[in-house]
């Protein structure tokens, strides 16, 4: 187990013994090892969903526990092959993508048709598969901003898979027409008894204003999570809140004051929850991003997932922090990673 302290640096004592004075916690579904038993039953889904579920819950070195890693990685079309693997090429080959989501103890890895199908009869047996359903294209010059199915929900049954996964980009001028495509798919899904999980992304140059990049601000984020969970996402990837009011800063949508003077504050574990209440407060699982590699990935990933479990999350999704570094790196990136919500003292705030 890593010394979660020593990665937090100056932040451990802020963050370790923040209490959430917004949000309760009494009024949150926590994550924990009986959340399909506790929490999915309420729902629609059928038992085929709940068992692609918990098959999730119950693989990787988090299973047992409702909390969730996840590989994903989907960055050779969302960026480019290049871009993506240029630092290790090892990971143009997807046996290798999928052998560092089993050696680094992951609950599932996600990743597009291609790298999925290429090796799923020796893999999608041992290890849960999340099929990218859509991405977005990137030679287009000038550069369009869209996601583009590229598989169908069929393609992820007949492979396999534990679920399907799908990215909205909200507040961009094509959204109303992925919010239809994702809804159909994830019913479909659901048809097929696979679970769905959704990339809840913001995506419009007006939420950058006077410098500030609204992109995560937890009053949007909020937003495009409490739509996410109404297409009936069992689980919803969005990026870690990091400001708040772009409502008010921007000035359009609608919002209440409480919303900044109540139900949330600066404090980011505070600004997590928030997010968490989106998802029908913790009915959806929330699980934050991971991030972009850098020098410091080590002490981001696990102040990232400190944030989220405190906030109520239910884990973390990390792709190039780990792909970008050696097998044995990136195993160590993702293990540190589970230590956080594999550690009792890390606790609800």
């Amino acid at each position: 187990m890593i010394d979660i302290e020593s990665h937090l640096g100056n932040e451990a004592d802020d963050l370790l013994g923040h209490k959430c004075e917004t949000i309760d916690k009494s009024n949150l579904y926590l994550p924990g090892p009986d959340f399909v038993d506790r929490v999915v039953a309420d729902s629609d889904r059928s038992p085929a969903v709940m068992a692609s579920l918990q098959r999730l819950f119950d693989h990787g070195r988090l299973g047992g526990t409702g909390y969730l890693g996840l590989l994903p990685v989907d960055q050779g079309i969302e960026h480019s092959g290049g871009a993506s693997f240029g630092p290790n090429p090892i990971y143009f080959d997807p046996k290798n993508i999928v052998e560092l989501a089993m050696e680094g103890g992951c609950n599932g890895v996600a990743s597009t048709l291609g790298v999925l199908s290429s090796v799923a009869r020796r893999y999608a047996h041992r290890i849960p598969f999340i099929l990218k359903l859509n991405h977005n294209e990137t030679l287009s010059l000038p550069p369009v901003s869209d996601q583009t199915l590229f598989a169908d929900v069929e393609q992820a049954k007949n492979m396999g898979c534990a679920a399907v996964g799908a990215t909205i980009y909200y507040g961009s001028p094509e959204c109303r027409r992925q919010i239809q495509e994702i809804s159909e798919a994830f019913e479909r899904a659901h048809e097929l008894g696979m679970a769905t999980v959704l990339w809840a992304y913001l995506r419009n140059d007006a939420f950058k204003k006077d410098g500030v990049d609204h992109h995560t601000s937890a009053d949007l984020t909020g937003q495009a999570i409490h739509m996410a969970a109404t297409i009936n996402a069992d689980i919803v990837k969005q990026k870690m809140a990091t400001n708040n009011r772009g409502y008010t800063e921007i000035g359009f949508g609608n919002t209440h004051e409480r919303v900044y003077d109540t139900l949330s504050s600066d404090h980011p574990i505070d600004l997590a929850r928030y997010q968490v209440a989106n998802c029908y407060m913790g009915r959806t699982g929330l699980i934050n991003s991971g991030g972009s590699s850098g020098s410091d990935d080590y002490a981001q990933a696990v102040r990232t997932a400190v944030i989220n479990k405190r906030a109520g999350g239910t884990g973390l999704i990390s792709g190039r922090k780990a792909f970008q570094k050696s097998m044995k790196d990136g195993v160590a990136l993702l293990n540190a990673i589970q230590d956080v919500y594999l550690d009792d003292n890390v606790t609800i705030a």
